[in-house]
């Protein structure tokens, strides 16, 4: 499947009944076996979410277009890794959305840089601005290495809270778990990550 494309209202035939959570692990699933028509259906039942949480992340309707479709040819390619085990499959697929949004923004952003650096050469050089930007970015890249050392699930539900801008229970009903279940990955994974940077201490 070299592409995605928007498919018909309806899910297929032979789309299985029962729980939305399992649902959507079951059509994963199958689409990992080369099953377009449950890819099919699982684009139907989650395209909403996707673009939604796109949209928050770009703020801008075009690009959050092109970012859930990258998403989704991301998620058939590499359908196989998905393990039911290690999360639902609505906050595997949104983790995904997550941080293909995020490239999106930093990509654009990096393309602004590019058109403002003459101006900015051209201006005198703020010895003190330039130390406390780059402090902003050695904090930034501590934050990035310590997230990615969190579990999938905290780091699903701490990605989805802090950079996503959901509330905790806009968290709860993407990653399809409890309220309380949400609220106990983000308070771990926030502690993880006080613990990891030393706040506090």
């Amino acid at each position: 499947m070299d592409h995605v494309r928007p498919v018909p209202d309806g899910a297929p035939q032979g789309v299985p009944s029962g729980g939305e959570p399992a649902r959507l692990s079951d059509l994963l699933q199958r689409s990992a076996l080369g099953d377009e028509a449950a890819f099919a259906a699982f684009y139907d039942a989650t395209s909403a979410r996707a673009y939604g949480l796109a949209l928050r992340v770009v703020r801008n309707p075009a690009h959050a277009e092109e970012v859930a479709q990258e998403a989704y040819l991301d998620a058939w390619r590499s359908s196989t890794r998905f393990d039911p085990a290690r999360g639902s499959a609505a906050g595997w697929l949104l983790t995904i959305v997550h941080r293909k949004a995020v490239d999106r923004v930093r990509s654009v952003e990096s393309a602004t840089t590019r058109d403002e650096t003459w101006n900015r050469e051209t201006e005198p050089v703020d010895h003190d601005q330039t130390a406390e930007s780059a402090h902003a970015s050695l904090e930034a890249a501590r934050v990035r290495s310590a997230v990615a050392t969190l579990t999938d699930v905290q780091r699903q539900a701490v990605e989805l809270t802090y950079f996503g801008g959901y509330t905790h229970t806009e968290v709860a009903t993407l990653l399809d778990v409890p309220l309380g279940t949400a609220k106990t990955r983000i308070r771990d994974g926030l502690i993880r990550l006080r613990d990891l940077m030393g706040v506090g201490s």
